[in-house]
């Protein structure tokens, strides 16, 4: 079954060349393209694609606004940020507003490829540049712990940690010696405790409550 996407971006050109790097692989189908935003969120609706690539700065509703708008309708659809950008607040917003990954414009096209099945999947997804940044702007204020994190189970907490340490599904299996399915149980357990919806607003809050710190990574079982 292939991944549907959805490319949107206000030129042209970066669209077509998306397009021709995504449509070279069997497992990947692009299903609609939008020039703004307004025109992205009516894509979305009507083809319900599995990801959405998406410009941070386009006319009418910019990318965070639609991103939003995605996440509010809580549906499948998860967003692929793509920009030329490299800025803090950009990233935090994307992030904040329910965005699934973030990835630079000039990343190779097998990354790209990467990227999208990633999110399609249900991972996050974070360039290293942008993860370093973040993770330095998080840990030098005092830790806020929020609702839901005091719920969770000790084996639940061991999860969480290990999806703010960047870990798969599968490796997280690895680290804990249980199966996939149990990771995916309890990450979903994990995201609905916290109030989260995606792995990388996970990551986020991790860091920001201090469940994870730089250098430190949890250990294994």
């Amino acid at each position: 079954m292939s991944v549907r996407v959805v490319i949107a971006d206000d030129q042209q050109l970066v669209r077509a060349g998306f397009r021709m790097i995504l449509e070279a692989e069997r497992d990947l189908e692009v299903v609609g393209e939008a020039s703004d935003g307004r025109q992205a969120l009516a894509v979305v609706r009507e083809q319900q694609p599995d990801v959405v690539l998406m410009d941070i700065r386009m006319p009418e509703y910019d990318g965070i606004q639609a991103t939003q708008w995605i996440a509010v309708q809580g549906g499948a659809t998860r967003v692929l940020i793509l920009t030329t950008f490299d800025l803090d607040q950009y990233v935090y917003d994307a992030l904040c507003a329910g965005a699934s990954g973030f990835l630079l414009k000039d990343v190779p096209a097998d990354q790209l490829v990467a990227g999208v099945r990633m999110i399609a999947a249900g991972d996050a997804l974070l360039a290293p540049s942008i993860t370093r940044r973040l993770i330095a702007e998080f840990t030098s204020v005092a830790p806020v712990i929020p609702p839901g994190v005091d719920d969770l189970t000790p084996r639940e907490l061991e999860v969480l940690q290990l999806i703010a340490t960047g870990r798969s599904n599968q490796e997280i299996a690895a680290t804990l010696v249980i199966s996939e399915t149990t990771v995916k149980t309890h990450v979903a357990r994990v995201l609905m405790k916290i109030g989260v919806r995606n792995r990388v607003q996970a990551v986020v809050l991790a860091y920001e409550a201090g469940i994870v710190r730089p250098g430190r990574r949890p250990a294994q079982s």
